[in-house]
């Protein structure tokens, strides 16, 4: 079982935006809760936490060295997170499903979408590591937004790149958004979000 926080949106009802946010290492259900709420306004939030530990920082899979995926472990928490964002769709009547996630949140946000592609309209991918070739998928009508930094020493911008281009030669429309620095969250990366996800609000409207 999943934990995780849930808020319905100020005035929202069941054809609201379903918002789903996940944290990165060492964070948790709690690192983008309230964020989600300002960047997709009136949208319902669910954060789910990550159930995996490593050395006591929680994440959504587990690894055997940084960018060294436990693939068997991926597959099974891919799986259970398919599993979770459905029931919590069904639970309303979303006009869209958006997700968001930063560094290992990202990561498994990207696997969801490459084991499912039909469960999110859009996604937003903050310092995402992707260290394999994703299959081929049709992912027409999908939007995304990857976020990174141009000296990120965790996540190479060369692969960042291929990403980025994995999306797009697969039919989604595809945004690549770089800062000057590290791994870090920078605020013109949140405003580039937030102008994102408002561009999606609009084109409902």
């Amino acid at each position: 079982m999943t934990d995780y926080h849930y808020r319905e949106g100020l005035g929202t009802d069941a054809t609201s935006p379903l918002f789903v946010v996940f944290h990165g290492t060492g964070g948790d259900e709690n690192q983008f809760f309230d964020l989600a709420s300002q960047v997709l306004p009136g949208a319902r939030v669910v954060a789910p936490r990550g159930n995996v530990s490593e050395g006591g920082a929680l994440r959504y899979f587990r690894r055997t060295a940084e960018g060294v995926y436990d693939m068997d472990d991926l597959r099974l928490r891919t799986g259970q997170m398919i599993d979770f964002v459905r029931a919590r769709k069904a639970e309303g009547e979303a006009d869209q499903v958006v997700g968001l996630g930063y560094s290992n949140g990202a990561n498994i946000l990207a696997a969801v979408q490459f084991a499912a592609p039909e469960l999110f309209d859009a996604t937003v991918l903050m310092h995402p590591l992707i260290p394999f070739t994703p299959p081929k998928l049709d992912l027409t009508g999908k939007r995304v937004l990857i976020t990174a930094g141009q000296r990120d020493p965790i996540c190479p911008p060369a692969t960042t790149q291929a990403l980025n281009d994995f999306y797009a030669a697969n039919g989604a429309d595809t945004s690549l958004f770089w800062h000057p620095g590290g791994h870090e969250l920078r605020q013109e990366e949140l405003l580039e979000v937030q102008l994102f996800l408002a561009r999606g609000t609009l084109a409902l409207g």
